[in-house]
């Protein structure tokens, strides 16, 4: 997969740039690439989005539809996603006609539970870390020949699981059967390990094959979805960090990848590494580096896509994330358990004011029009001399949000 690139002339402003998507990472990205002097034009079925609403062009159509790849790529010098599930065969049709990156052979890695595990394994010997101990589940012959050492464990579907969505924890092999037969669709065993804290690590690579990688994130998830992003990771000694970052450069560059990826990784009670997912493309858990580093992983986006040097990557700041979902918008944030659409009435604007009134707050919010639970509306991170002023302020502001720490 790792394959040399010809050589690419640099795209200079006021080039058009092209996002696959409309979320939030697109939406970022496109305040990155018009600051550096760049157009950007956004393909997403929705009318209503939140990268369509700051984009220069949006243009609406399903991620497939040849008519609109077209639109896309005789505007755009450069295509790139904000999502991993977008079409990898989309992606290999623009690069018919302009530069993409990442390359559709790299997205379809990581859309695939199974050829993500598959590559980590290929791997190991460059990353010198290997993934959980797992098992393809296609059918019942596999749920009766799965190990005992594999369970307790999480059964995930193999493409479109996020945010803690496609996945049940399996204690049993009738807990696989009846999980299994519930998603109706190939899924991967993974087993559960005595995990002492999360980390991610976000690297980029340009066309030339030079890597640069942020300063390592240690991360807090709740229900599945990303809570607050640490940078530096108070749990993490320099070993670990230095394993971590070496083994997504080992990674970064075995696919070959042109861009920014995130890699995570698990960090075990007994200090070992295991290497959870990648995304092919900016992350939430660098949401820290727009305010906390010298480049933000959307510039570094857009450097790559350009052909331009990559951006420095220090760390001015120490930085703690906050994610902010849709459930503040509503009473009683942390029992909104089956929360509808019809307590949209019932919604309140959180005090933002209080919030970005305290010391070191960047708040970030992201135009979705409506609230709802486990919905991504925004972000705050909080920087500061010291990492425990952050924290101090990230603690002030969960109780004004009334958040539970």
């Amino acid at each position: 997969m790792n394959k040399p690139l010809p050589f690419l002339p640099q795209a200079n402003p006021p080039t058009w740039l092209g996002v696959m998507g409309g979320g939030q990472l697109g939406r970022m990205f496109a305040h990155a690439a018009q600051a550096m002097g760049y157009k950007v034009a956004v393909l997403e079925p929705a009318a209503v989005c939140p990268a369509g609403d700051v984009a220069e062009r949006l243009i609406t159509a399903d991620y497939s539809d040849p008519q609109a790849l077209a639109e896309l790529t005789r505007l755009c010098a450069a295509v790139t996603t904000e999502f991993e599930n977008v079409p990898a065969d989309s992606m290999a049709l623009l690069a018919g006609a302009s530069f993409v990156a990442p390359s559709a052979d790299c997205v379809s890695v990581a859309q695939d539970r199974i050829a993500e595990k598959r590559f980590f394994v290929d791997c190991a010997a460059a990353s010198g870390v290997l993934p959980a101990p797992h098992q393809v589940i296609a059918s019942m012959d596999d749920v009766a020949a799965i190990a005992d050492a594999l369970l307790p464990g999480i059964l995930k579907t193999v493409r479109m699981g996020y945010d803690g969505k496609g996945q049940v924890r399996v204690d049993t092999r009738a807990d696989v059967a009846a999980a299994f037969a519930a998603m109706g669709v190939t899924c991967l065993l993974e087993k559960m390990l005595p995990l002492a804290y999360e980390v991610s690590v976000l690297t980029a690579r340009g066309v030339d094959g030079v890597s640069v990688v942020y300063p390592i994130a240690e991360n807090v998830h709740r229900d599945g979805i990303l809570f607050t992003t640490t940078v530096p990771g108070p749990n993490v000694d320099a070993a670990c960090a230095r394993k971590a970052q070496d083994a997504a450069r080992a990674i970064v560059e075995r696919l070959g990848y042109v861009g920014v990826l995130c890699v995570e990784f698990f960090v075990l009670a007994d200090g070992s590494l295991v290497v959870n997912e990648m995304a092919p493309r900016p992350h939430n858990s660098g949401h820290y580096t727009i305010d906390a580093c010298v480049t933000s992983q959307f510039a570094q986006q857009v450097r790559a896509m350009a052909r331009l040097p990559l951006g420095d990557v220090r760390q001015h700041s120490p930085a703690v994330m906050l994610n902010i979902l849709g459930d503040l918008w509503f009473d009683g944030v942390d029992g909104v358990d089956g929360l509808s659409e019809s307590d949209a009435a019932g919604a309140r604007e959180p005090a933002w004011d209080k919030v970005a009134a305290l010391p070191g707050a960047c708040l970030h919010l992201y135009g979705k029009e409506d609230a709802r639970r486990g919905r991504k509306m925004g972000h705050a991170t909080f920087v500061a001399a010291s990492l425990a002023e952050a924290q101090q302020q990230l603690r002030a502001a969960c109780i004004i949000l009334n958040i539970a720490l």
